[in-house]
């Protein structure tokens, strides 16, 4: 409860300090008393601030959350803008500002452009926290931190590889194998060295996934506990070797 409230009231500090600021500024040239706009644009940054509850996790968390960052923060900016837009116009109406229908276009593509910074500046942040609480974070969480990237039915699964293709990454574990949308530098980076390591320019394996390791046709390969070979380049093959899985 503490903490909902004190996220509450981070919100409308935001909105406040951005209604003041947009206020001060004359934003738009909009016309009217000092408090009639000054509340025209803390309700519209407030319309703005509730959506986002909505809109974030269902663009990031569950309907795009695939997706790459960039058309998310499109996705996420141009639904922002719907509801943002709307009441803007309605505002702007009331303080006696021509609003047809060619003037919403242009307000749609104004409001847009500030969602777009405004929507990428909340990912940079989110993303820089994320980074931080990982360096924290115990090895076990940083694999339960990554596969919660999956389908809830790898939830809890033993991760043994990842592997790319492409944009993608495929990613091997006891339940099977699934295709996520990330780089392998990224995914690297989030599990951390306590987790296992590169062995190739496309795989990176866990400590806990290699059953065996073999060599075809004089180059060196892991297996996987599914059967998999793993290639291991000769650039990784000392790191391979010095964690005993060679």
């Amino acid at each position: 409860m503490a903490s909902a409230l004190k996220d509450i009231g981070k919100t409308l500090g935001i909105v406040t300090l951005l209604a003041a600021g947009f206020t001060w500024f004359g934003v738009y040239g909009t016309g009217g008393s000092l408090k009639l706009r000054f509340l025209m644009w803390f309700v519209t940054m407030l319309v703005g601030s509730v959506a986002s509850y909505w809109v974030v996790p269902f663009v990031f968390h569950t309907h795009m959350k695939a997706s790459h960052p960039a058309l998310r923060i499109v996705a996420a900016a141009v639904l922002l803008t719907i509801p943002v837009t709307i009441s803007l116009c309605i505002f702007l109406a009331f303080l006696g500002a021509s609003i047809s229908l060619v003037h919403i276009p242009i307000q749609f593509a104004y409001v847009l452009a500030i969602s777009l910074v405004i929507t990428t500046g909340g990912f940079l942040i989110d993303r820089a926290r994320q980074l931080a609480e990982l360096e924290d974070a115990e090895p076990e969480d940083r694999v339960a931190g990554f596969l919660s990237r999956l389908p809830v039915r790898y939830r809890g699964a033993d991760l043994w590889a990842i592997s790319s293709e492409d944009h993608y990454l495929r990613v091997h574990t006891d339940r099977g194998e699934e295709l996520i949308l990330m780089r392998l530098a990224d995914a690297m980076r989030e599990l951390g060295e306590d987790n296992g390591l590169q062995t190739h320019r496309s795989w990176w394996v866990s400590h806990k996934g290699v059953a065996d390791a073999r060599r075809t046709n004089g180059k060196l390969v892991l297996i996987l506990k599914s059967g998999q070979e793993a290639p291991v380049s000769r650039t990784y093959q000392p790191n391979v070797r010095a964690a005993g899985l060679a």
